[in-house]
């Protein structure tokens, strides 16, 4: 008996040292994102059975293992873990490298996921990465921000060339400029948190965008870059070719009215061709809860992302150190960026970069990877000095 007392006082702890009203949205968010997935892959049924069930019960099964990931890491502290800092270093280059050996398979034009036999579902490691990426760019900023003043040149080229050799590689193996501009988006977000200098950013975004002119002059930049770029400023470009998937798109939005179609009525939702409604349990997942559920649905989905990310930067303020606070602030705009372009794409103001909706589309990998993200934050939250003890 007193051994199964002291399990459930283990228990006990671990939940107690949790974050669980960050959970609790963690699990709103996911319960109405399985909905939307069984809406959306319902049409798969015509073609083969049972394929819509699969499809939600991978989202679950995946939602499970990221609770599971959530508490383990609420209780764990990343700035122990952080000093074997090239430990995570060479995990983050070879976890990506594996892209090219024959575990990698490729998908819509980039090679981005492991396929394990055994494995029901596909491993995306851009994904995974992302989690021992932020933890040591935060190790390394902190260094920085506690030891030298964030004005200095080299506060900025360390973390910079750290997450842009990041970049770099994911492109180079994988081809998927989206995964890898998460990286940069998680830099940006803990350089202005940590106080760089506003004028390195307008150098850096100046640089970037004569930069980016310049190749797109010498016509040197991928002509599917151009053409995405393109039918944002005029949308009659390639409606059957490049602007296919968010002209569909937003036909499934403006058909959505304030209340909806109605859940499983959808036109474009419910169609049985693959192409009337591309991606639509992914990348397109928010356009699904248009048509269905219209803009009250919507609506519930930009209040539902704003409080989880809200959470994250309440905790970063809470910290008790600058480590754990840029952990908060990293993951916090990883989420608005993926958020944000996300339901940009959707609306057709913003590029398919293949970046889905975090908690809501579909992809195990991705969910297991935003519990865990959340556990951390979560577990800053545990960490944090009591009030009296904080500064002011």
């Amino acid at each position: 008996m007193t051994f199964f007392k002291r399990i459930w006082q283990s228990i006990q702890d671990i939940v107690r040292k949790a974050d669980m009203k960050l959970l609790g949205l963690c699990l709103v968010c996911t319960a109405f994102g399985l909905l939307l997935i069984a809406s959306a892959t319902a049409y798969l049924d015509y073609k083969t059975p049972g394929t819509q069930m699969k499809r939600v019960l991978v989202q679950a099964a995946g939602a499970m293992l990221g609770i599971g990931a959530y508490f383990i890491f609420s209780n764990i502290d990343m700035e122990h873990f952080a000093e074997k800092w090239w430990l995570f270093l060479i995990f983050n280059i070879g976890f990506i490298a594996l892209l090219r050996t024959p575990l990698g398979i490729e998908g819509g034009g980039n090679r981005s996921w492991l396929s394990i036999k055994g494995l029901p579902v596909n491993i995306q490691p851009a994904e995974i990465v992302r989690l021992t990426f932020t933890v040591l760019l935060a190790k390394q900023m902190a260094w920085f921000r506690d030891n030298r003043q964030m004005k200095g040149f080299s506060s900025l080229i360390f973390p910079a060339v750290h997450a842009g050799f990041m970049f770099v590689w994911i492109y180079v193996i994988s081809k998927d400029a989206g995964s890898g501009l998460m990286y940069l988006v998680i830099y940006a977000g803990m350089a202005l948190a940590a106080g760089l200098a506003w004028y390195w950013f307008a150098i850096g975004f100046t640089g970037l965008g004569l930069s980016v002119g310049l190749l797109a002059l010498f016509e040197k930049l991928p002509v599917y870059w151009v053409e995405r770029f393109h039918v944002l400023f005029d949308h009659s470009y390639s409606p059957q070719g490049r602007g296919y998937q968010q002209t569909r798109g937003m036909l499934a939005l403006g058909s959505g009215g304030f209340f909806g179609q109605g859940l499983f009525q959808g036109i474009q939702t419910q169609g049985v061709i693959d192409g009337s409604l591309p991606a639509r349990q992914t990348d397109f997942i928010f356009c699904v809860c248009g048509e269905e559920l219209g803009f009250v649905g919507c609506l519930a989905i930009i209040v539902l992302e704003s409080l989880v990310i809200f959470r994250c930067f309440q905790t970063a303020r809470l910290a008790k150190s600058s480590m754990d606070a840029l952990i908060c602030v990293g993951f916090g705009s990883m989420l608005i960026f993926q958020t944000l372009e996300n339901i940009g794409m959707c609306l057709f103001v913003m590029p398919v970069i293949g970046l889905t909706l975090p908690f809501f589309s579909y992809g195990g990998s991705s969910i297991v990877a935003l519990y865990a993200a959340l556990g951390m934050v979560s577990g800053v939250r545990g960490r944090t000095l009591p009030d009296w003890l904080r500064k002011t």
